[in-house]
């Protein structure tokens, strides 16, 4: 059975889709990046919250400050993307769910009155929202190199508040002409994953 979604655009978010360390110097823009959220901001999430924060660093001097935090490996490769973002879990999103949630406005205080449950919640869901924007930075013709190689205890303090916990630095941009450092690695088959019960 095939899919909805045409050959071209299933090769364009997964299938050709590959995680880059090297980008051309090609500028990611501002609107790109509004064109990404503007697209994935629509992906499901619980009571419809919305606990993803997108820190841009685009100075020189937040990236050179970016840069100290990374796992040696991930410092070369962040200091030449066109664009990095820091995606991190807001654990005060609960506010905002009188508004987006406006046929259950007592949600905040029913279900996300206790910090440690906001937590829990806040880094489920964020984490399904840094999903739909790699898959969006693909679908605006980029490519994402997500990674999680860092010191985000450091990142928080650098960047955030206490109010926001790090996911993941993700760099942005077209990727370059260099051949892929590795070929694909293997995915585990239907059988290995399904269960019918």
């Amino acid at each position: 059975m095939s899919l909805v979604l045409d050959s071209a655009a299933q090769d364009l978010l997964f299938r050709e889709a590959r995680t880059v360390g090297s980008f051309s110097d090609e500028p990611v823009t501002e609107e790109q990046v509004q064109a990404i959220y503007d697209l994935v901001k629509y992906g499901p999430t619980a009571f419809n919250q919305t606990p993803l924060r997108i820190t841009l660093v685009r100075s020189a001097e937040a990236r050179e400050r970016l840069v100290r935090h990374m796992a040696e490996g991930n410092k070369a490769k962040t200091a030449a993307a066109p664009l990095v973002a820091i995606l991190s879990a807001d654990n005060e999103f609960h506010e905002e769910l009188p508004h987006l949630l406006p046929y259950f406005p007592q949600a905040k205080d029913v279900f996300f009155s206790e910090r440690p449950v906001r937590e829990q919640s806040a880094l489920l869901n964020a984490a399904l929202q840094a999903a739909y924007f790699i898959v969006g930075v693909r679908a605006a013709g980029l490519a994402a190199g997500p990674m999680t190689g860092a010191d985000l205890a450091g990142l928080q303090k650098e960047f955030l508040d206490d109010d926001h916990t790090p996911l993941m630095v993700v760099n942005i941009g077209k990727p370059s002409d260099e051949p892929a450092a590795f070929d694909r690695a293997p995915r585990l088959g239907f059988d290995q994953v399904v269960t019918t019960v």
